[in-house]
Protein backbone atom coordinates (compact mmCIF):
# COMPACT_ATOMS: atom_id res chain seq x y z
CA UNK A 1 0.00 0.00 0.00
CA UNK A 2 1.12 3.15 -0.85
CA UNK A 3 2.22 5.85 2.11
CA UNK A 4 0.27 8.57 -0.14
CA UNK A 5 -3.50 8.67 -0.55
CA UNK A 6 -5.48 8.54 -3.55
CA UNK A 7 -6.80 12.08 -3.98
CA UNK A 8 -11.04 12.65 -4.59
CA UNK A 9 -10.44 15.41 -7.40
CA UNK A 10 -12.32 17.75 -8.78
CA UNK A 11 -10.66 20.97 -10.20
CA UNK A 12 -12.99 23.15 -8.15
CA UNK A 13 -11.68 22.49 -5.10
CA UNK A 14 -7.98 22.87 -6.75
CA UNK A 15 -7.87 25.50 -9.50
CA UNK A 16 -6.64 28.98 -9.02
CA UNK A 17 -8.38 30.26 -12.23
CA UNK A 18 -11.80 30.16 -10.84
CA UNK A 19 -13.25 33.77 -11.02
CA UNK A 20 -14.51 33.70 -7.28
CA UNK A 21 -11.34 32.16 -5.96
CA UNK A 22 -11.77 30.77 -1.96
CA UNK A 23 -9.53 30.16 0.45
CA UNK A 24 -10.52 26.33 -0.02
CA UNK A 25 -9.63 26.32 -3.50
CA UNK A 26 -6.06 27.71 -2.66
CA UNK A 27 -5.55 25.49 0.20
CA UNK A 28 -6.69 22.81 -2.16
CA UNK A 29 -3.86 23.94 -4.24
CA UNK A 30 -1.19 24.25 -1.68
CA UNK A 31 -1.96 20.71 -0.69
CA UNK A 32 -1.76 19.14 -4.00
CA UNK A 33 1.61 21.21 -4.65
CA UNK A 34 3.13 19.05 -1.52
CA UNK A 35 1.78 15.59 -2.39
CA UNK A 36 3.67 16.19 -5.61
CA UNK A 37 6.39 17.00 -3.45
CA UNK A 38 6.23 13.72 -1.44
CA UNK A 39 4.63 11.56 -3.26
CA UNK A 40 8.56 9.63 -3.62
CA UNK A 41 9.06 8.81 -6.99
CA UNK A 42 5.29 7.12 -6.51
CA UNK A 43 1.99 8.27 -9.08
CA UNK A 44 -0.38 10.56 -7.61
CA UNK A 45 -4.13 9.17 -8.23
CA UNK A 46 -7.35 10.56 -9.06
CA UNK A 47 -10.60 9.15 -7.84
CA UNK A 48 -13.06 10.68 -9.87
CA UNK A 49 -15.97 9.34 -12.32
CA UNK A 50 -14.79 12.29 -14.50
CA UNK A 51 -12.35 11.42 -17.43
CA UNK A 52 -12.20 15.06 -17.89
CA UNK A 53 -11.22 15.30 -14.10
CA UNK A 54 -8.53 13.08 -14.05
CA UNK A 55 -6.99 14.76 -17.18
CA UNK A 56 -6.46 17.63 -15.97
CA UNK A 57 -5.86 16.46 -12.60
CA UNK A 58 -2.46 14.82 -14.97
CA UNK A 59 -1.97 17.95 -16.68
CA UNK A 60 -1.87 19.87 -12.89
CA UNK A 61 0.91 17.31 -11.79
CA UNK A 62 3.15 17.81 -14.85
CA UNK A 63 2.83 21.62 -14.46
CA UNK A 64 4.04 21.31 -11.05
CA UNK A 65 6.29 18.41 -11.57
CA UNK A 66 7.08 17.07 -15.33
CA UNK A 67 8.19 14.37 -13.84
CA UNK A 68 5.58 13.32 -12.13
CA UNK A 69 2.66 10.91 -12.76
CA UNK A 70 -1.14 11.70 -12.07
CA UNK A 71 -3.34 8.64 -12.52
CA UNK A 72 -7.14 7.76 -12.77
CA UNK A 73 -9.35 5.32 -10.77
CA UNK A 74 -12.24 5.73 -11.61
CA UNK A 75 -15.10 6.60 -9.00
CA UNK A 76 -16.70 2.88 -9.29
CA UNK A 77 -13.12 1.13 -9.31
CA UNK A 78 -13.21 0.92 -5.54
CA UNK A 79 -11.05 -2.47 -5.89
CA UNK A 80 -8.37 -0.13 -7.08
CA UNK A 81 -8.82 2.16 -4.45
CA UNK A 82 -8.75 -0.21 -1.74
CA UNK A 83 -4.96 -0.92 -3.18
CA UNK A 84 -3.87 2.57 -2.14
CA UNK A 85 -5.72 1.91 0.83
CA UNK A 86 -6.82 5.57 2.04
CA UNK A 87 -9.00 8.20 0.22
CA UNK A 88 -8.40 11.85 1.15
CA UNK A 89 -11.39 14.42 0.11
CA UNK A 90 -11.00 18.33 0.57
CA UNK A 91 -13.81 18.42 2.17
CA UNK A 92 -15.70 17.28 5.75
CA UNK A 93 -17.94 14.80 3.68
CA UNK A 94 -17.46 11.71 4.58
CA UNK A 95 -20.36 9.84 5.28
CA UNK A 96 -21.15 9.79 1.04
CA UNK A 97 -18.18 7.73 0.85
CA UNK A 98 -18.55 5.98 3.94
CA UNK A 99 -21.76 4.73 2.63
CA UNK A 100 -20.56 3.95 -1.46
CA UNK A 101 -17.86 1.73 0.23
CA UNK A 102 -20.06 -0.71 2.29
CA UNK A 103 -19.83 -2.22 -1.37
CA UNK A 104 -16.13 -3.16 -0.66
CA UNK A 105 -16.44 -3.54 2.72
CA UNK A 106 -16.18 -0.99 5.59
CA UNK A 107 -12.38 -2.26 6.23
CA UNK A 108 -11.35 -1.70 2.28
CA UNK A 109 -9.86 1.60 3.22
CA UNK A 110 -9.81 4.84 5.33
CA UNK A 111 -11.27 7.91 4.27
CA UNK A 112 -9.35 11.60 4.90
CA UNK A 113 -11.38 14.75 5.38
CA UNK A 114 -10.44 18.15 6.25
CA UNK A 115 -12.33 20.78 7.98
CA UNK A 116 -12.87 24.63 5.92
CA UNK A 117 -15.39 26.51 6.95
CA UNK A 118 -17.79 24.64 9.81
CA UNK A 119 -20.44 27.55 9.59
CA UNK A 120 -22.49 26.34 6.75
CA UNK A 121 -25.51 24.21 6.62
CA UNK A 122 -23.89 22.33 3.92
CA UNK A 123 -20.72 21.58 6.02
CA UNK A 124 -22.61 21.17 9.51
CA UNK A 125 -24.84 18.60 7.93
CA UNK A 126 -21.35 16.52 6.86
CA UNK A 127 -20.25 17.11 10.40
CA UNK A 128 -23.46 15.76 12.36
CA UNK A 129 -23.98 12.95 8.89
CA UNK A 130 -20.78 11.17 10.41
CA UNK A 131 -23.35 10.01 13.36
CA UNK A 132 -25.39 7.72 11.38
CA UNK A 133 -23.19 7.64 8.60
CA UNK A 134 -20.90 3.70 8.28
CA UNK A 135 -17.41 5.73 9.50
CA UNK A 136 -15.21 3.60 11.17
CA UNK A 137 -11.98 4.28 13.72
CA UNK A 138 -9.72 4.33 10.98
CA UNK A 139 -11.00 6.84 9.43
CA UNK A 140 -10.37 10.58 10.44
CA UNK A 141 -11.67 14.56 9.88
CA UNK A 142 -8.88 16.92 9.79
CA UNK A 143 -9.70 19.75 11.93
CA UNK A 144 -7.29 22.69 10.75
CA UNK A 145 -7.28 24.41 14.02
CA UNK A 146 -8.09 23.77 17.97
CA UNK A 147 -10.90 26.03 17.42
CA UNK A 148 -12.16 24.03 14.52
CA UNK A 149 -11.77 20.86 16.74
CA UNK A 150 -14.21 22.57 19.21
CA UNK A 151 -17.11 23.61 17.34
CA UNK A 152 -16.82 19.75 15.52
CA UNK A 153 -16.95 18.58 18.89
CA UNK A 154 -19.83 20.97 20.06
CA UNK A 155 -21.99 19.62 16.87
CA UNK A 156 -21.11 16.07 17.39
CA UNK A 157 -22.17 16.64 21.21
CA UNK A 158 -25.42 17.85 20.02
CA UNK A 159 -26.45 15.77 17.76
CA UNK A 160 -25.54 12.97 19.53
CA UNK A 161 -27.80 13.90 22.71
CA UNK A 162 -30.45 14.15 20.00
CA UNK A 163 -30.04 10.94 18.83
CA UNK A 164 -30.23 9.40 22.02
CA UNK A 165 -33.55 11.24 22.69
CA UNK A 166 -34.99 9.68 19.49
CA UNK A 167 -33.58 6.20 19.41
CA UNK A 168 -32.77 5.63 23.27
CA UNK A 169 -29.71 6.00 25.35
CA UNK A 170 -28.05 2.37 24.74
CA UNK A 171 -27.31 3.30 20.72
CA UNK A 172 -23.60 2.85 19.99
CA UNK A 173 -21.51 6.04 18.66
CA UNK A 174 -18.39 5.24 16.07
CA UNK A 175 -16.62 8.66 15.71
CA UNK A 176 -13.58 8.63 13.41
CA UNK A 177 -10.35 9.89 14.57
CA UNK A 178 -10.42 14.06 14.95
CA UNK A 179 -6.68 14.74 14.64
CA UNK A 180 -5.59 18.62 14.57
CA UNK A 181 -3.53 19.41 11.55
CA UNK A 182 -2.68 22.72 10.18
CA UNK A 183 -3.08 23.76 7.04
CA UNK A 184 0.29 24.40 5.57
CA UNK A 185 1.84 26.64 3.13
CA UNK A 186 5.26 26.34 0.92
CA UNK A 187 7.29 29.72 2.53
CA UNK A 188 9.91 29.56 0.09
CA UNK A 189 7.23 31.77 -2.33
CA UNK A 190 7.31 34.11 0.34
CA UNK A 191 10.64 34.46 0.52
CA UNK A 192 12.05 37.58 -1.05
CA UNK A 193 15.20 39.65 -1.02
CA UNK A 194 15.86 43.25 -0.69
CA UNK A 195 16.01 43.54 -4.82
CA UNK A 196 12.45 42.03 -5.28
CA UNK A 197 11.17 44.17 -1.96
CA UNK A 198 12.20 47.19 -4.10
CA UNK A 199 11.26 46.14 -7.40
CA UNK A 200 7.79 45.42 -5.90
CA UNK A 201 7.37 48.42 -3.91
CA UNK A 202 8.65 50.64 -7.10
CA UNK A 203 6.03 49.25 -9.31
CA UNK A 204 3.24 49.69 -7.25
CA UNK A 205 4.45 53.51 -6.67
CA UNK A 206 5.51 52.80 -3.09
CA UNK A 207 8.40 56.02 -1.81
CA UNK A 208 11.09 54.56 0.92
CA UNK A 209 9.01 56.81 3.41
CA UNK A 210 5.88 54.96 3.68
CA UNK A 211 4.95 52.18 5.66
CA UNK A 212 2.72 49.53 4.09
CA UNK A 213 0.22 48.17 6.03
CA UNK A 214 -0.72 44.62 4.00
CA UNK A 215 -4.45 42.91 4.12
CA UNK A 216 -4.54 39.89 1.79
CA UNK A 217 -7.19 38.07 1.15
CA UNK A 218 -11.01 38.25 -0.18
CA UNK A 219 -12.66 41.85 0.20
CA UNK A 220 -15.26 41.07 1.87
CA UNK A 221 -16.84 42.93 4.61
CA UNK A 222 -19.87 40.40 5.42
CA UNK A 223 -17.97 37.30 4.93
CA UNK A 224 -14.28 37.46 5.41
CA UNK A 225 -13.20 40.82 7.67
CA UNK A 226 -14.89 43.91 8.02
CA UNK A 227 -12.39 46.99 7.43
CA UNK A 228 -13.79 49.13 9.76
CA UNK A 229 -12.22 48.89 12.54
CA UNK A 230 -8.78 48.69 10.30
CA UNK A 231 -9.62 51.64 8.59
CA UNK A 232 -10.05 53.64 11.86
CA UNK A 233 -6.69 52.54 13.69
CA UNK A 234 -4.56 53.14 10.34
CA UNK A 235 -5.80 56.73 10.61
CA UNK A 236 -5.25 57.32 13.94
CA UNK A 237 -2.16 56.31 13.82
CA UNK A 238 -1.05 58.22 10.92
CA UNK A 239 -2.61 61.41 12.98
CA UNK A 240 -1.07 60.59 16.12
CA UNK A 241 2.95 59.40 14.52
CA UNK A 242 2.98 62.11 11.40
CA UNK A 243 3.56 58.86 9.64
CA UNK A 244 3.31 58.17 5.47
CA UNK A 245 1.25 55.07 6.00
CA UNK A 246 -0.19 53.19 2.91
CA UNK A 247 -3.12 50.66 3.29
CA UNK A 248 -2.40 47.98 0.53
CA UNK A 249 -5.43 45.35 0.11
CA UNK A 250 -4.96 42.94 -2.19
CA UNK A 251 -7.71 40.36 -2.89
CA UNK A 252 -11.16 41.03 -5.06
CA UNK A 253 -14.44 42.03 -4.29
CA UNK A 254 -17.10 39.65 -5.19
CA UNK A 255 -19.31 42.37 -6.99
CA UNK A 256 -19.31 46.41 -7.82
CA UNK A 257 -21.49 47.36 -4.97
CA UNK A 258 -18.59 45.63 -2.47
CA UNK A 259 -16.04 47.75 -4.42
CA UNK A 260 -17.30 50.83 -3.67
CA UNK A 261 -18.00 50.34 0.01
CA UNK A 262 -14.53 49.52 0.72
CA UNK A 263 -12.97 52.31 -1.54
CA UNK A 264 -15.18 54.68 -0.37
CA UNK A 265 -15.07 53.87 3.23
CA UNK A 266 -11.14 54.00 3.18
CA UNK A 267 -11.57 57.81 1.70
CA UNK A 268 -14.51 58.45 4.55
CA UNK A 269 -12.88 56.55 7.56
CA UNK A 270 -8.80 56.74 6.96
CA UNK A 271 -8.35 59.76 4.74
CA UNK A 272 -4.90 60.52 5.54
CA UNK A 273 -3.94 57.21 4.89
CA UNK A 274 -3.27 56.85 0.96
CA UNK A 275 -5.37 53.81 0.15
CA UNK A 276 -4.38 50.97 -2.57
CA UNK A 277 -6.57 47.80 -4.08
CA UNK A 278 -4.53 45.50 -5.91
CA UNK A 279 -6.56 42.16 -7.57
CA UNK A 280 -5.08 39.05 -5.64
CA UNK A 281 -6.01 36.66 -8.12
CA UNK A 282 -3.15 37.72 -10.36
CA UNK A 283 -0.19 36.27 -8.97
CA UNK A 284 2.03 39.23 -9.86
CA UNK A 285 -0.05 41.74 -7.81
CA UNK A 286 0.12 39.36 -4.74
CA UNK A 287 3.57 38.50 -4.60
CA UNK A 288 4.24 42.45 -4.90
CA UNK A 289 2.03 43.00 -2.71
CA UNK A 290 3.97 40.72 0.21
CA UNK A 291 7.45 42.04 -0.74
CA UNK A 292 6.14 45.69 -0.68
CA UNK A 293 4.77 45.79 2.71
CA UNK A 294 5.96 46.43 6.06
CA UNK A 295 2.88 45.66 8.30
CA UNK A 296 0.57 42.42 7.67
CA UNK A 297 -3.23 43.02 9.51
CA UNK A 298 -6.09 40.93 9.12
CA UNK A 299 -8.46 41.15 12.10
CA UNK A 300 -10.97 38.08 10.83
CA UNK A 301 -14.27 38.55 12.27
CA UNK A 302 -16.78 36.47 10.65
CA UNK A 303 -18.00 32.99 11.90
CA UNK A 304 -16.92 31.39 8.43
CA UNK A 305 -13.63 31.44 9.31
CA UNK A 306 -11.41 28.98 10.42
CA UNK A 307 -8.09 28.85 10.10
CA UNK A 308 -6.54 31.48 8.41
CA UNK A 309 -3.78 31.32 6.11
CA UNK A 310 -2.73 34.65 5.27
CA UNK A 311 -1.24 35.29 8.80
CA UNK A 312 1.42 32.45 8.20
CA UNK A 313 2.07 33.58 4.14
CA UNK A 314 3.11 37.05 6.20
CA UNK A 315 4.75 35.26 8.70
CA UNK A 316 6.69 33.10 6.57
CA UNK A 317 7.51 36.79 4.03
CA UNK A 318 9.57 37.96 7.41
CA UNK A 319 6.42 40.50 8.37
CA UNK A 320 5.57 41.64 11.72
CA UNK A 321 1.58 40.68 11.75
CA UNK A 322 -1.67 42.09 13.55
CA UNK A 323 -4.40 39.53 13.75
CA UNK A 324 -8.16 39.81 15.94
CA UNK A 325 -7.49 37.28 18.87
CA UNK A 326 -10.15 34.75 16.59
CA UNK A 327 -10.63 30.66 15.31
CA UNK A 328 -7.02 29.33 14.32
CA UNK A 329 -5.25 32.30 14.47
CA UNK A 330 -5.28 31.79 18.00
CA UNK A 331 -3.04 28.11 16.91
CA UNK A 332 -0.77 30.04 14.29
CA UNK A 333 0.03 33.74 16.13
CA UNK A 334 1.86 33.76 19.02
CA UNK A 335 0.76 37.28 20.53
CA UNK A 336 4.20 39.46 21.35
CA UNK A 337 6.31 37.19 19.54
CA UNK A 338 5.34 37.16 16.14
CA UNK A 339 2.99 39.88 15.99
CA UNK A 340 0.21 40.96 18.39
CA UNK A 341 -3.51 39.33 18.73
CA UNK A 342 -6.06 42.11 18.98
CA UNK A 343 -8.89 40.77 21.53
CA UNK A 344 -11.80 40.10 20.43
CA UNK A 345 -15.59 40.52 21.66
CA UNK A 346 -19.21 38.59 20.92
CA UNK A 347 -22.37 37.84 22.72
CA UNK A 348 -23.30 34.99 24.69
CA UNK A 349 -24.88 32.44 23.19
CA UNK A 350 -29.03 32.41 23.45
CA UNK A 351 -28.81 35.79 21.75
CA UNK A 352 -28.07 34.65 18.56
CA UNK A 353 -31.03 32.41 18.07
CA UNK A 354 -32.75 34.38 16.12
CA UNK A 355 -30.40 34.37 13.09
CA UNK A 356 -29.81 30.61 12.93
CA UNK A 357 -33.56 30.16 12.88
CA UNK A 358 -34.06 32.67 10.03
CA UNK A 359 -31.46 31.10 8.38
CA UNK A 360 -32.74 27.34 8.84
CA UNK A 361 -35.93 28.95 7.59
CA UNK A 362 -34.66 30.47 4.20
CA UNK A 363 -35.03 33.84 4.97
CA UNK A 364 -31.80 34.61 5.63
CA UNK A 365 -29.46 33.75 3.20
CA UNK A 366 -25.90 32.43 4.06
CA UNK A 367 -24.54 35.62 3.22
CA UNK A 368 -26.55 37.67 5.22
CA UNK A 369 -26.40 34.98 8.38
CA UNK A 370 -22.69 36.12 8.19
CA UNK A 371 -23.10 39.19 7.54
CA UNK A 372 -25.50 39.94 10.94
CA UNK A 373 -23.17 37.75 13.08
CA UNK A 374 -20.14 39.67 12.34
CA UNK A 375 -22.07 43.34 12.85
CA UNK A 376 -21.79 42.11 16.83
CA UNK A 377 -17.96 40.91 16.62
CA UNK A 378 -15.73 43.97 17.59
CA UNK A 379 -12.18 44.20 18.40
CA UNK A 380 -10.68 45.65 21.08
CA UNK A 381 -9.90 49.50 19.42
CA UNK A 382 -7.55 50.67 22.43
CA UNK A 383 -5.48 47.34 21.91
CA UNK A 384 -5.37 47.56 18.41
CA UNK A 385 -4.44 50.99 18.05
CA UNK A 386 -1.58 50.61 20.52
CA UNK A 387 0.10 47.64 18.77
CA UNK A 388 -0.10 49.24 14.99
CA UNK A 389 1.28 52.10 16.90
CA UNK A 390 3.83 50.28 18.59
CA UNK A 391 5.00 48.99 15.39
CA UNK A 392 4.64 51.77 13.28
CA UNK A 393 7.34 53.73 15.06
CA UNK A 394 9.09 50.98 16.01
CA UNK A 395 11.30 49.10 13.27
CA UNK A 396 13.61 47.53 15.16
CA UNK A 397 10.26 45.37 16.80
CA UNK A 398 9.31 45.18 13.28
CA UNK A 399 12.34 43.41 12.18
CA UNK A 400 12.52 41.07 15.52
CA UNK A 401 8.90 40.13 15.22
CA UNK A 402 9.07 39.04 11.22
CA UNK A 403 12.33 37.07 12.34
CA UNK A 404 10.67 35.45 14.75
CA UNK A 405 7.75 34.88 12.26
CA UNK A 406 9.28 33.61 9.79
CA UNK A 407 11.37 30.77 11.81
CA UNK A 408 7.78 30.06 12.86
CA UNK A 409 5.98 29.73 9.47
CA UNK A 410 9.06 27.38 8.11
CA UNK A 411 9.52 25.44 11.19
CA UNK A 412 5.44 24.83 12.32
CA UNK A 413 3.39 25.10 9.16
CA UNK A 414 5.48 24.69 5.71
CA UNK A 415 4.54 21.95 4.00
CA UNK A 416 7.52 20.04 4.61
CA UNK A 417 6.61 19.85 8.10
CA UNK A 418 2.55 19.34 7.50
CA UNK A 419 2.41 17.07 4.67
CA UNK A 420 4.24 14.18 6.58
CA UNK A 421 1.93 14.75 9.27
CA UNK A 422 -0.38 13.80 6.41
CA UNK A 423 1.48 10.35 5.82
CA UNK A 424 1.87 9.58 9.33
CA UNK A 425 -2.05 10.15 9.98
CA UNK A 426 -2.88 8.09 6.68
CA UNK A 427 -0.06 5.35 8.27
CA UNK A 428 -1.65 5.49 11.64
CA UNK A 429 -5.71 4.61 10.13
CA UNK A 430 -3.74 1.75 8.19
CA UNK A 431 -2.92 0.17 11.57
CA UNK A 432 -5.85 1.03 13.21
CA UNK A 433 -7.85 -0.95 10.37
CA UNK A 434 -5.71 -3.68 9.88
CA UNK A 435 -5.76 -4.40 13.60
CA UNK A 436 -9.45 -4.60 14.06
CA UNK A 437 -9.50 -7.55 11.68
CA UNK A 438 -7.76 -9.24 14.41
CA UNK A 439 -9.97 -8.46 17.31
CA UNK A 440 -13.17 -11.01 17.55
CA UNK A 441 -15.83 -8.10 18.25
CA UNK A 442 -14.79 -5.58 15.41
CA UNK A 443 -14.76 -8.85 13.33
CA UNK A 444 -18.47 -10.00 14.44
CA UNK A 445 -19.84 -6.26 13.32
CA UNK A 446 -18.26 -6.41 10.21
CA UNK A 447 -19.33 -9.24 8.97
CA UNK A 448 -22.76 -8.59 9.63
CA UNK A 449 -22.26 -5.07 8.25
CA UNK A 450 -24.90 -4.02 5.01
CA UNK A 451 -22.93 -4.38 1.81
CA UNK A 452 -24.82 -1.18 0.18
CA UNK A 453 -26.65 1.71 1.86
CA UNK A 454 -30.22 1.79 2.55
CA UNK A 455 -31.10 4.56 0.30
CA UNK A 456 -28.62 3.13 -2.34
CA UNK A 457 -30.40 0.29 -3.36
CA UNK A 458 -30.46 -1.94 -6.42
CA UNK A 459 -33.44 -0.37 -8.79
CA UNK A 460 -34.46 -3.76 -9.43
CA UNK A 461 -34.92 -4.24 -5.89
CA UNK A 462 -36.35 -1.03 -5.00
CA UNK A 463 -39.07 -1.00 -7.17
CA UNK A 464 -39.24 -4.27 -7.81
CA UNK A 465 -43.22 -4.32 -6.92
CA UNK A 466 -43.94 -1.89 -9.96
CA UNK A 467 -44.05 -4.69 -13.10
CA UNK A 468 -46.59 -7.23 -13.65
CA UNK A 469 -43.65 -9.90 -13.68
CA UNK A 470 -40.06 -9.88 -12.60
CA UNK A 471 -37.80 -11.94 -15.75
CA UNK A 472 -37.20 -15.16 -13.41
CA UNK A 473 -34.99 -18.56 -14.23
CA UNK A 474 -38.35 -19.99 -15.65
CA UNK A 475 -39.42 -16.80 -17.65
CA UNK A 476 -39.69 -18.66 -21.47
CA UNK A 477 -37.83 -16.54 -24.15
CA UNK A 478 -39.18 -16.63 -27.62
CA UNK A 479 -37.57 -15.33 -31.02
CA UNK A 480 -39.68 -12.49 -32.35
CA UNK A 481 -37.10 -11.57 -35.26
CA UNK A 482 -36.01 -14.25 -37.64
CA UNK A 483 -33.18 -11.80 -38.78
CA UNK A 484 -32.72 -10.77 -34.78
CA UNK A 485 -28.92 -10.12 -35.30
CA UNK A 486 -28.76 -7.86 -37.98
CA UNK A 487 -31.86 -5.80 -36.86
CA UNK A 488 -29.60 -5.42 -33.21
CA UNK A 489 -26.57 -4.50 -35.00
CA UNK A 490 -28.82 -1.73 -36.68
CA UNK A 491 -30.48 -0.60 -33.40
CA UNK A 492 -27.48 -0.16 -31.62
CA UNK A 493 -26.92 2.33 -33.64
CA UNK A 494 -29.83 4.08 -33.09
CA UNK A 495 -29.95 7.26 -31.07
CA UNK A 496 -32.89 6.14 -28.94
CA UNK A 497 -30.97 2.78 -27.67
CA UNK A 498 -26.88 3.68 -28.25
CA UNK A 499 -27.08 6.16 -24.95
CA UNK A 500 -27.49 2.44 -23.08
CA UNK A 501 -24.13 1.24 -24.41
CA UNK A 502 -23.10 0.32 -20.78
CA UNK A 503 -25.61 -2.40 -20.57
CA UNK A 504 -26.62 -3.15 -23.75
CA UNK A 505 -25.19 -6.80 -24.29
CA UNK A 506 -21.91 -7.72 -26.98
CA UNK A 507 -22.75 -8.83 -30.46
CA UNK A 508 -21.12 -11.57 -29.66
CA UNK A 509 -23.31 -12.67 -27.16
CA UNK A 510 -26.55 -11.30 -28.79
CA UNK A 511 -25.40 -14.19 -31.51
CA UNK A 512 -24.79 -16.92 -28.89
CA UNK A 513 -28.68 -16.29 -27.92
CA UNK A 514 -30.01 -16.09 -31.51
CA UNK A 515 -28.63 -19.52 -32.42
CA UNK A 516 -29.75 -21.59 -29.28
CA UNK A 517 -33.15 -19.99 -29.55
CA UNK A 518 -34.08 -22.18 -32.63
CA UNK A 519 -37.33 -23.20 -30.10
CA UNK A 520 -38.46 -21.21 -26.69
CA UNK A 521 -36.70 -21.68 -24.13
CA UNK A 522 -36.17 -20.99 -20.52
CA UNK A 523 -33.92 -18.49 -19.17
CA UNK A 524 -32.55 -21.51 -17.06
CA UNK A 525 -32.21 -23.65 -20.24
CA UNK A 526 -30.77 -20.70 -22.31
CA UNK A 527 -27.78 -19.70 -19.73
CA UNK A 528 -26.19 -23.24 -20.03
CA UNK A 529 -26.32 -22.81 -23.78
CA UNK A 530 -25.70 -19.83 -24.44
CA UNK A 531 -22.34 -19.69 -22.58
CA UNK A 532 -23.41 -16.96 -20.67
CA UNK A 533 -24.25 -16.78 -16.92
CA UNK A 534 -27.63 -16.67 -15.44
CA UNK A 535 -27.45 -12.70 -14.46
CA UNK A 536 -25.99 -11.54 -17.49
CA UNK A 537 -28.74 -13.82 -19.70
CA UNK A 538 -31.20 -12.18 -17.62
CA UNK A 539 -30.04 -8.93 -18.29
CA UNK A 540 -28.85 -9.53 -22.13
CA UNK A 541 -32.87 -11.05 -22.78
CA UNK A 542 -34.46 -7.74 -21.14
CA UNK A 543 -32.34 -5.44 -23.15
CA UNK A 544 -33.45 -7.96 -26.46
CA UNK A 545 -37.36 -8.08 -25.38
CA UNK A 546 -36.90 -3.93 -25.16
CA UNK A 547 -35.99 -3.78 -28.87
CA UNK A 548 -38.47 -6.41 -29.41
CA UNK A 549 -35.96 -8.90 -30.95
CA UNK A 550 -37.76 -11.74 -28.48
CA UNK A 551 -40.78 -11.69 -26.48
CA UNK A 552 -41.28 -12.97 -22.93
CA UNK A 553 -44.05 -15.31 -21.19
Amino acid sequence: MSQNATILFEPDAYLLSEPKLMGRQAAGNSFLRAAVAGRNNEPLFAYTPHQKSAEIFANLVKQIEPTAQGQWIPADRLDLLSQIGTLYMPGPGLDVAAKLRLRAGCNAYSLVGVTHTTASHRAMDAITGLLAAPVMPWDALICTSTAVLETVKLLLNAEIEALRWRFGSQIQITLPQLPVIPLGIHCDDFDFSAENKASARAALNIGEDEIVLVFVGRLSFHAKAHPHAMYLAAQEVAKSTGKKITFLQCGWFGNDAIQASFIDGAAQFCPDVRAVFVDGRHPQFSQQSWASADIFISLSDNVQETFGITPIEAMAAGLPVIVSDWNGYKDTVRDGIDGFRIPTFMPPPNLGENFAKMHEAGTLNYDIYCGLSCQTISVSMVSLVEKLKLLVENETLRQEMGVAGKIRAKSHFDWRVVYPQYQALYAQLKTLRLTALQNTDWQKQLQTAPNVAANRLDPFYSFGHYPTTLIQPQTQVVLQDSNALQTYLSLIKNPLFNYAGQILPSVASVEKIVMVLKTPLSIAELSPQSGLDLGASVLAVSVLAKMDLVRLS
